[in-house]
């Protein structure tokens, strides 16, 4: 099998490398690839021809695709369709990666979120793959977007929504949180945005069994359980052995520019049931990529 994976130079795009390093994989980095340019993919998956494309290549900096929508736009959405368009051609199967934030961020079914800090409250549910569309800033819906034409395009498509990323090569929350651990000894951290932290070991495994399952169609595919912010980094000063002064803050205190979604758990019961799942609990996720970055204690 023949597999092209873009985006090969990003956190998810090196452990998807890894997950299928026994085929016939090539992994084009942003540089040698830009997803935006349609002659660009075209020629690409015309000299290739893999059996199967996995899109790991966007931009992903949510307040910079705020201040510049238009480039947002190019890449998460016109580089999908550039891909899609091409595995049409050549009857290849696409796997492209999508986000949580194509959601509104109000828990769905009006149930009101855990108050911050205290776990109060009716528990909300996940998203599903279901569930109404709703996008709160400019990278949610240049992502939306991308799905859409994606589905347009070609049948043979699989595009997976997923959140929180976290991998041992790459910059990421956790990585984040031990840097300013060491350099600091205090960190004040978001706790009113809750996830489903996920870690890209455990994904690129996961799509390795979904590229080649033939169930197409659109899937929430996360480590299992939810987090806020502040517990991820609680879990991972308490898994590295750091002493850390850790308090609460809410997210108006960080005045970014682009809105995040308050609620973000994505529900995993089509992935989980149909054998692509489950991925292992996210305190479990957590520990591995610690142990990866040798700070397991």
């Amino acid at each position: 099998m023949k597999v092209l994976i873009t985006g090969a130079g990003g956190q998810l795009g090196l452990d998807l490398l890894d997950a299928f390093a026994d085929t016939g994989v090539t992994g084009l980095t942003s540089a040698d690839l830009d997803i935006s340019d349609e002659a660009a993919v075209t020629s690409a998956i015309r000299d290739l021809e893999p059996a199967v494309v996995i899109n790991a290549g966007a931009w992903t900096d949510v307040d910079g695709c705020e201040a510049d929508p238009g480039r947002a736009h190019r890449v998460n959405a016109l580089g999908p369709w550039w891909l899609a368009r091409a595995c049409a051609d050549r009857d290849a199967t696409l796997v492209t990666i999508s986000t949580d934030y194509v959601f509104s961020g109000v828990a769905p079914g009006g149930v009101g979120r855990p108050a911050a800090g205290t776990g109060a409250g009716a528990e909300p549910r996940g998203w599903t793959e279901f569930d109404p569309i709703d996008p709160i800033n400019a990278y949610g819906r240049s992502k939306w977007a991308g799905e859409q034409l994606v589905r347009q395009t070609t049948p043979r498509h699989h595009i997976v929504r997923t959140a929180w990323l976290c991998g041992a090569r790459g910059g990421n929350f956790v990585r984040t949180m031990l840097r300013l651990a060491r350099e600091r000894g205090a960190v004040a951290v978001v706790d009113d945005q809750f996830g489903s932290p996920t870690f890209t070991r455990d994904l690129a495994a996961a799509l390795r069994r979904l590229a080649v399952s033939g169930r197409y169609g659109t899937l929430n595919l996360t480590n299992a359980g939810r987090a806020s912010w502040f517990d991820l980094a609680a879990a991972t000063f308490e898994l590295a052995g750091l002493d850390v002064e850790l308090t609460r803050q809410s997210s108006t205190e960080l005045n970014r520019p682009a809105p995040r979604p308050a609620w973000s758990v994505l529900d995993t019961t089509h992935a989980d049931t149909t054998g692509i799942g489950p991925l292992p609990a996210w305190r479990d996720g957590l520990a591995g990529l610690l142990r990866e970055l040798d700070e397991l204690r």
